[in-house]
């Protein structure tokens, strides 16, 4: 009896384990999503930072206060990827000195704000690829018989706060042997006030959000400096977003729906 008791034992015992493996098998399989995304659907809602002074990109209508644009739509395609609903989405107005802290700060998820990717940045913040590339310009007045930078020389140049476009025209004065002085503003409409002042001689930024600052009075000169690759950004380590992120963009670019949208805002 004593042997038949402890045979019993011993396969109660193995029986015991087996359940226990089998009941801890899905635990240990099962994938957890990761948590930059789950906080953010946990949400319900997609926090972006956009531009609303860039007619094109990013631009927040005065008689509606709605804001469009292609960088927008562009967003709007990632909400729908991430929450299924790309009206889940919550606008954020930034400028090229505020966007970067933002998303430091966790106060938004992702900017999509004509941000160049340089070497520099992409050590602070994760990047898409590019979705659409310009070039630095220069936007002078038509009587100021200005035709290119070298006329420039001794003369302000007015560029946004912590953007590329100093560097770039620097760079280029350099090349000339000419000197330029700068003067930064926060937003695009305060450069275009001073130019029209006469505060400065030129607005210097992107051409393509130049073209939302042209009227009669103003030209854009011909020059290029600098090509500007546009990617969207995330705060680093939040690695499933950034992948997500970068994954949309190659897929609408193989689809065509990045083409469409481009020229659905008339970039090209």
């Amino acid at each position: 009896m004593k042997k038949v008791s402890l045979i019993g034992l011993v396969l109660l015992l193995m029986l015991s384990l087996v359940l226990v493996g089998c009941s801890s098998t899905p635990a240990t399989t099962q994938s957890k999503e990761p948590a930059d995304l789950k906080a953010i659907k946990d949400r319900g809602v997609l926090k972006v930072g956009v531009k609303i002074d860039v007619p094109k990109f990013g631009y927040k209508d005065p008689k509606t206060n709605q804001i469009d644009g292609f960088e927008i739509d562009l967003a709007r395609a990632i909400a729908k990827k991430i929450l299924g609903d790309e009206k889940k989405i919550d606008l954020q107005a930034v400028t090229a000195k505020t966007r970067g802290p933002l998303l430091d700060s966790g106060e938004i998820d992702l900017v999509a704000a004509t941000f160049t990717i340089t070497e520099e940045r992409k050590q602070t913040y994760n990047f898409s690829d590019p979705y659409f590339v310009d070039y630095v310009g220069l936007l002078v007045k038509k009587d100021a018989k200005i035709a290119g930078l070298k006329d420039l020389n001794g003369k302000k140049i007015g560029v946004a706060q912590s953007a590329t476009s100093k560097k770039a025209i620097q760079e280029a004065a350099d090349k000339l042997g000419i000197k330029v002085e700068f003067l930064e503003f926060a937003t695009y409409p305060e450069i275009k006030a001073a130019l029209d002042s006469g505060r400065v001689q030129c607005f210097s930024v992107d051409k393509s959000i130049l073209f939302g600052y042209l009227d009669d009075s103003t030209v854009i000169l011909p020059d290029n400096f600098t090509s500007q690759n546009y990617g969207l950004a995330s705060k680093k380590g939040n690695d499933a977003l950034a992948k997500l992120i970068n994954d949309t963009v190659n897929e609408m670019k193989s689809n065509g729906e990045l083409d469409k949208l481009i020229t659905k805002w008339g970039l090209k």
